[in-house]
């Protein structure tokens, strides 16, 4: 009898999951298909069952260990095919006195390395050299908040194959660069205007005593990834910084060939060597090759994003067969509980903490969010708790900012460290405008989810997403901010302007129509091209269909 009820309750519980689901395709599941419990399993079962899951983590830990190497290589491979193009968009210090340059400059120089810490660690070189003054660093350092999230929406498609997986893991990624682009709209005029980041992070530096640099640099996560990486291929992270200082760039290539090298020059520059000294090849497979920069970039792209779409699967696949049943209800609502009764306010400031911790101790945004795209994908993270983690992220990556500016010359350490905090008290600053609000917190989570949405019904959305997002948006506005200012408002405002209208219209057709007029209430009196997607899928099957009937056609012309 008592057995009867706990499985009648379990199904109760499974029917409520299930069209919960149905009605919210953004709902964590308690899939409990399973109404076995532990202990009505026998000795065998349970053994069988307990290698089962041991075996299955190994092989995760695994390919987790190797996509995390995939996204190293990846951004090794960025920065061998962007060194040259970075090296020029750094040197243009004129452009970079526009605020609103400078800010496209660091989204796209971090999209092509897909690295921020690289591009913080660049901009910090630059203010310590005295080439870009502190003030106009800052919109860079925003930019590449914004920059370091295409990783994560690369990531997610890796689970276009399934829709529902899909609509949750590209939600979970763009949850990043929706509240980053916030951050940015409403902080950069703010900065522009009062230069509240540049006088607080100053106020602090004069204030502290940095005679004494430290020159220790930990990275727990490259002390365990770097062996691996290092097999393949290694980057020298000073010519990286020497084709940005230096105008006429640097006679060093960005693939490290030669280790244990003494660089001997006639003006003691390591930019610009003599003649190099004790040399040996380093034991790496792109150092042995005769390949340029550009030429190795492409090879370890391509392999980088095949190991990615291959380590993902098998992680996806592994956790579905491991959090399934009872272990899914346990594990789901570990992960997404909230602290109980008054106490549950708290939650999300510590999955804050938690997320700052977990970065600090990887010392890689990038590296974190993206294994938490894929959780979110399978269900195992909801979105309300992938939020603040990632805004836990943003906070812990300014460490190797900091850390960077502190491993400098004292003559310049006042100037890095600026800098560094400028970052750190800009990430601050997003979290305390957007979080504590109860409202403010769910208009990212609002817009991650219409775009997680649209790419659901409309696939090929993804693509443009990230192409517009990370590549032509910022380029188009580079070119208007060096049209001149007048140019620039006379299209900027007002396309800000309506963008905002149009968010906050959104906001209200779901959450308060009533406020809106009727005709407002929804887009439908809008041609059907301003508001929905349909007509581009239309265009774009009809393409592909035609692409189809070719090939087929070829394919039938071969058979007869």
């Amino acid at each position: 009898m008592e057995l009867e009820n706990t499985n009648s309750k379990r199904l109760s519980e499974h029917t409520k999951s299930i069209s919960s689901e149905q009605n919210d395709p953004w709902a964590v599941s308690l899939d409990l298909k399973e109404t076995t419990t532990w202990k009505e399993l026998s000795t065998t079962k349970r053994t069988k069952l307990l290698v089962s899951i041991f075996v299955k983590t190994v092989v995760l830990l695994v390919f987790v260990y190797f996509f995390i190497c995939a996204l190293g290589f990846l951004t090794d491979a960025f920065q061998l095919l962007g060194g040259e193009a970075n090296a020029k968009i750094f040197k243009e210090n004129e452009v970079l006195s526009n605020p609103v340059a400078g800010l496209m400059i660091g989204i796209l120089a971090t999209a092509l390395i897909q690295s921020s810490s690289t591009t913080i660690s660049i901009v910090i070189a630059l203010a310590g050299s005295k080439t870009i003054p502190v003030r106009d660093t800052i919109p860079m350092i925003m930019g590449s908040n914004i920059g370091t999230t295409v990783t994560n929406t690369i990531v997610s498609l890796a689970q276009a194959g399934s829709r529902e997986e899909f609509r949750k893991a590209f939600g979970g990624a763009t949850i990043h660069d929706v509240f980053n682009w916030m951050c940015v709209i409403v902080l950069l005029p703010i900065e522009v205007i009062s230069g509240y980041l540049f006088h607080l992070t100053k106020a602090i530096v004069d204030s502290l005593d940095i005679s004494g640099s430290s020159k220790t640099k930990r990275d727990l996560l490259k002390t365990i990834t770097k062996p691996f990486i290092r097999l393949f291929v290694q980057i020298d992270k000073t010519a990286l910084k020497c084709k940005a200082i230096h105008v006429n760039g640097t006679s060093r290539t960005v693939l490290k060939r030669w280790c244990g090298k003494v660089w001997t020059s006639s003006n003691a520059d390591p930019c610009f060597p003599k003649n190099v000294t004790g040399d040996r090849r380093c034991k790496n497979l792109f150092a042995l090759s005769d390949l340029n920069d550009e030429e190795a970039g492409l090879i370890l792209t391509i392999a980088a994003l095949l190991l990615i779409v291959l380590c993902l699967f098998v992680v996806v696949k592994l956790l579905n067969s491991l959090f399934k049943g009872t272990m899914a209800s346990i594990v789901k609502r570990f992960i997404n509980a909230d602290f109980p009764g008054k106490f549950g306010w708290l939650t999300g400031y510590v999955a804050i903490l938690i997320g700052a911790g977990m970065t600090m101790i990887i010392q890689s945004s990038s590296v974190f969010t993206s294994t938490l795209t894929p959780l979110v994908g399978v269900g195992i993270v909801s979105m309300e708790r992938m939020f603040p983690l990632t805004i836990g992220a943003n906070i812990g990556t300014t460490v190797t900012g900091i850390l960077a500016a502190l491993a400098v010359s004292e003559s310049q350490v006042h100037l890095t460290l600026q800098v560094a905090l400028c970052h750190l008290f800009f990430n601050l600053s997003g979290t305390v405008l957007f979080y504590p609000i109860p409202f403010l917190r769910k208009i990212p989570i609002y817009l991650a989810k219409s775009l997680g949405n649209s790419t659901a019904q409309y696939r090929w959305f993804a693509i443009v997403y990230l192409v517009g997002m990370f590549f032509l948006l910022p380029a188009a506005f580079f070119a208007l901010s060096q049209a001149g200012p007048v140019v620039f408002k006379a299209v900027g405002i007002p396309f800000l302007t309506v963008l905002v209208i149009v968010i906050l219209v959104n906001l209200l057709q779901v959450k308060a129509p009533q406020c809106l007029p009727k005709q407002l209430r929804t887009w439908n009196f809008l041609p059907s091209w301003l508001h929905s997607l349909e007509p581009y899928d239309r265009v774009i099957s009809k393409i592909m269909c035609m692409k189809c009937c070719r090939n087929q056609g070829h394919k039938d012309d071969f058979k007869i």
